[in-house]
């Protein structure tokens, strides 16, 4: 794969238009026209990875400063929190979540919080965790943030956070909405007055074309992680009422694919590759999200930070 500069990628990704569901055509559901709505802007900040390595938290520092010089009226952390908590104890496990709410202090703003995948306490066996543990697995998250998956309104628009991580028998992690949720979508998603703009959050996303521009892995994992695994019982959720967006985390990626007329964006990452540069040619950085007149405006805020330990790809 080619990778594009950072100059390159900021030029073709600022400005670009995400736009909503407005009338029929081609591969795109009729759904009802859009409720007007006033206009606002918000920080979609997501895969911060937060660690004392690497020189993780001055970049957060660095990002989280940013992100407040812009005007907005929230931000929503779309995941990954910390860099990990899934294969570690439980004193290594507190002390990433206490930088993360110092480092995150610099936001200065509301903030709505996604679960992500390292935000599930000693889920891998060498942690030595036990599933008795009373932070377990998303207890972690839940006991931090709050909940799971949840829905809020901002100014005529309805956002819905979604709890995107399945954690397996095995002690693993997969990308799954389960059937409690999915059931809780349907009925939050049929009690929008018709027409209302809605704006999906998740961390693992529902729909990206990733595994096009990664090789395959030597070995196969053995869990489908990249990617919502039953994504094909969730989309279908959306083709009768009006989701402006869906806006996702996870695989440190700038991306936007269509499906049945709603933009999948794939946000990047505050740590860029992990905190090692640029991550298949995406700098370290955030989105910011104007919503006017039912569609989606973004660009990617890149903030100058510089790795000490430099492995793009």
């Amino acid at each position: 794969m080619t990778l594009v500069s950072r100059r390159s990628l900021l030029s073709l990704t600022a400005g670009a238009t995400f736009i909503g569901l407005r009338g029929a055509r081609a591969g795109v559901p009729d759904r009802p026209p859009l409720r007007p709505h006033d206009p606002f802007s918000f920080l979609f900040i997501t895969d911060t990875h937060l660690q004392p390595e690497l020189d993780a938290a001055r970049g957060c520092h660095a990002a989280f400063a940013r992100a407040r010089a812009i005007p907005s009226d929230f931000a929503i952390q779309g995941g990954d929190h910390v860099f990990d908590a899934l294969g570690v104890n439980a004193g290594r496990a507190t002390m990433l979540m206490d930088l993360y709410k110092r480092t995150a202090d610099d936001l200065t703003m509301p903030v709505h919080h996604t679960i992500g995948n390292h935000d599930c306490f000693g889920v891998y066996t060498k942690s030595g965790a036990q599933p008795t543990d009373p932070f377990y697995g998303k207890k972690y998250f839940e006991d931090n943030f709050g909940r799971l998956y949840y829905a809020f309104d901002h100014k005529g628009v309805h956002f819905v956070v979604l709890d995107s991580i399945g954690i397996t028998a095995d002690r693993s992690y997969e990308g799954r909405i389960d059937p409690a949720q999915k059931e809780w979508l349907a009925r939050d998603l049929a009690a929008q007055p018709a027409g209302t703009p809605i704006i999906v959050v998740t961390h693992i996303p529902l729909v990206t074309a990733v595994d096009a521009y990664s090789a395959p892995l030597p070995t196969p994992p053995k869990h489908h992680g990249i990617s919502v695994v039953n994504a094909h019982e969730i989309v279908p959720l959306f083709d009768s009422v009006n989701v402006i967006g869906v806006l996702q985390g996870h695989t440190h990626i700038l991306e936007r694919v269509d499906w049945h007329g709603v933009p999948y964006i794939t946000g990047g990452a505050v740590s860029g590759n992990w905190w090692h540069g640029t991550r298949m040619g995406t700098p370290e950085g955030f989105l910011v999200v104007d919503v006017a007149d039912g569609r989606l405006t973004t660009r990617y805020e890149t903030y100058g930070f510089r790795t000490v330990d430099p492995h793009n790809t």
